[in-house]
């Protein structure tokens, strides 16, 4: 797994997302983070990550799809 050296972070509801350069990028460009760098449809992220980013958010993931949020 990678680890998270180089991340940046996006706020969710329940935390904080670390991303990789090129999923923040998109993220970003995107319009999907406010000024304040919070994202407010998660599902929209979350079908914009790629899989190790996924990976490394899988705890906070797996909380938020069980909350029914």
């Amino acid at each position: 797994m990678t680890g998270s050296a180089g991340r940046k972070t996006v706020g969710v509801s329940r935390g904080l997302m670390m991303l990789c350069e090129t999923c923040y990028s998109q993220v970003v460009d995107e319009g999907l983070a406010d000024a304040k760098h919070f994202v407010a449809d998660f599902e929209e992220l979350l079908d914009r990550i790629c899989p190790g980013c996924t990976d490394i958010n899988r705890p906070l993931i797996d909380d938020m799809a069980g909350s029914g949020e």
